[in-house]
């Protein structure tokens, strides 16, 4: 399992500069080894200056001591190599410090230049150290040995340390810059599963919405009627028998009707339910409501298939209104034509649903449909009279669940268009609506 920045950021505890106490107690064992090293290599560098070998000795170990601050301060620890060059010490010190300097994130320029100054220093100190040792009879090789002796133990001391130090830096900044992509990436993918949440649950409600939608307007207009014959069916039974059985045939006729959209409706609602199981079946589990979904999808695709209502149906909506009682007037202005599915669908959903309305809240008033052919739109008008006095809706106890405005509403708002409703001034009710052709 592999860890994120944040995560290593969050781990890190070490004392002072160091990120890590692994950090902290490598240097610490580095610093000492190199203080010994110098406080070794001071002795008989306080010989040949003539100087106590005490002061070598404490000069040697503060010297090596720098290397404590590597991590904080790598140009100092390879100044301090640099310079105690001439004495002959500080060689962990110059190593571990161009190392460090060039794994550094200092630039460039300041790296090479101070790896230029330790292989300069070097090479003299060598060149001169390789001479002498030939003066005193130490080695016997010859003059053209000392620029070779020179020149190689400055590029193996200084060449090595910056190399390794250049690699491991760029592999750090790439482990690092991978590092926050990573972090990057998975910040991203957590706003985009908050998202799809949030689409996910939108798209649940809106298709709640919807399906709450099409059953009302599939069942209310059709029982409410069924509901408006039935009080005229007990009304005239005994005084008009043949009227009776009239209003009882009509009442069997569209409930039969209202039966049989329910039981559509439920089909569709059904077979995506069904589909939605072997989906979820198939692939991962399901989110909620996902066989509501494609049940909705698959409802309204009936429209866009040419199943659902259109406007040719809209004189026998009205005839089924007069057949109830009510005094409907029908007009019809421009070139009548075809328009899509859903655009006459939603306008027929309209008149339906007003006059429901009507029906409910207005029981006797005479009503006026008006539906308006435009050159780029379609526009619908119900408006009905007051009712007379002694009718209403309660003589047929129709309920009202207040939803059908807010229905017909959203189904124009859906298409584009725009919907009005509010009573006029004669103190009746008007409906209008008006849906783009397109």
């Amino acid at each position: 399992m592999t860890s994120t920045g944040e995560d290593q950021g969050a781990a890190r505890g070490g004392p002072l500069w160091w990120g890590r106490w692994r950090g902290a107690l490598l240097d610490t064992g580095l610093a000492t080894v190199s203080a010994l090293e110098c406080a070794v290599e001071g002795v008989p560098f306080a010989r040949d200056a003539g100087i106590p070998v005490g002061a070598g000795l404490v000069f040697g170990l503060l010297a090596g001591s720098v290397l404590l601050v590597r991590r904080r301060w790598p140009v100092a620890v390879v100044l301090v190599a640099v310079a105690i060059t001439p004495a002959q010490m500080g060689f962990l010190m110059g190593v571990v410090g161009l190392y460090t300097l060039s794994a550094s994130e200092m630039p460039r320029r300041i790296i090479a230049s101070l790896a230029g100054m330790s292989l300069v220093g070097t090479l003299i100190v060598t060149f001169v150290r390789v001479q002498q040792s030939m003066a005193r009879g130490e080695w016997t090789l010859g003059d053209r040995f000392m620029p070779f002796a020179a020149i190689a133990t400055s590029l193996g001391v200084t060449a090595p340390p910056v190399l390794l130090g250049l690699y491991v830096g760029a592999r750090r900044r790439l482990m690092e810059s991978l590092r926050e992509r990573a972090d990057s990436l998975e910040r991203e993918l957590q706003l985009l599963a908050e998202r799809a949440e949030e689409r996910a649950e939108w798209a649940r409600n809106e298709e709640r919405t919807r399906i709450a939608r099409e059953m009302h307007d599939v069942v209310a207009h059709r029982v409410s009627l069924m509901v408006v014959h039935a009080a005229a069916l007990q009304a005239v039974a005994r005084k008009d028998p043949e009227k009776a059985v009239r209003n009882a045939a009509l009442v069997g006729d569209m409930g039969r009707q209202a039966l049989t959209e329910l039981r559509e409706m439920l089909g569709v609602l059904r077979s995506g339910g069904e589909a939605a199981r072997r989906e979820r079946v198939r692939s991962v589990p399901a989110a909620p409501l996902a066989a509501v979904g494609v049940a909705a999808a698959a409802a309204a695709s009936r429209a866009a298939e040419g199943e659902g209502p259109c406007l040719s149906e809209l004189g026998e909506l009205v005839g089924q209104s007069a057949a109830a009682g009510m005094v409907v007037d029908l007009s019809v202005d421009g070139e009548v034509r075809s328009y899509a599915a859903e655009v006459e669908q939603t306008a027929y959903r309209v008149v339906q649903e007003a006059l429901t309305n009507v029906h409910k809240h207005a029981a006797g008033a005479k009503t006026y449909v008006r539906l308006a052919h435009r050159v780029s739109e379609i526009a619908m008008q119900v408006e009905n009279e007051p009712p007379p006095e002694g009718a209403s809706a309660s003589s047929a106890r129709l309920p009202s669940g207040g939803n059908g405005l807010v229905g017909m509403k959203e189904r124009v708002a859906a298409l584009g268009g725009v919907f009005v409703s509010g009573p006029t001034d004669g103190g009746g009710f008007r409906v209008s609506a008006v849906i783009p052709a397109v």
